[in-house]
């Protein structure tokens, strides 16, 4: 099962942005019963970094939000595709003037 960028929640997005909720939420639990499904005995997580919690959804996202320092890492493909676009704003000059943690660099 394909989870980022999934035609079915793509289209409950369409459904709601256009006013439609009945039909939004209908897709939308479709692809969380597709999801619970497909995933019952397989990871899940596209989190290359291994971590103790490294496919429990629910406590990653809690730790995250309670420091409140960073995002998971499987969040943030999401995150920097946003990004890019507002960077475009000001052809990207951003990049000249943002270096990345020493974590980040390592190899």
């Amino acid at each position: 099962m394909q989870i980022e960028g999934n035609q079915k929640e793509l289209d409950a997005m369409k459904a709601f942005h256009e006013g439609n909720r009945a039909e939004g939420l209908k897709l939308q639990e479709e692809f969380a019963a597709e999801f619970r499904e497909a995933y019952k005995e397989k990871d899940h997580c596209p989190c290359q970094k291994a971590c103790r919690y490294h496919g429990n959804c629910k406590e990653c996202v809690a730790i995250h939000r309670a420091h409140q320092e960073h995002v998971p890492n499987c969040m943030r493909p999401v995150i920097n595709k946003k990004i890019r676009l507002l960077s475009e704003l000001t052809e990207h000059t951003i990049a000249r003037e943002i270096e990345p943690p020493k974590e980040i660099l390592r190899t």
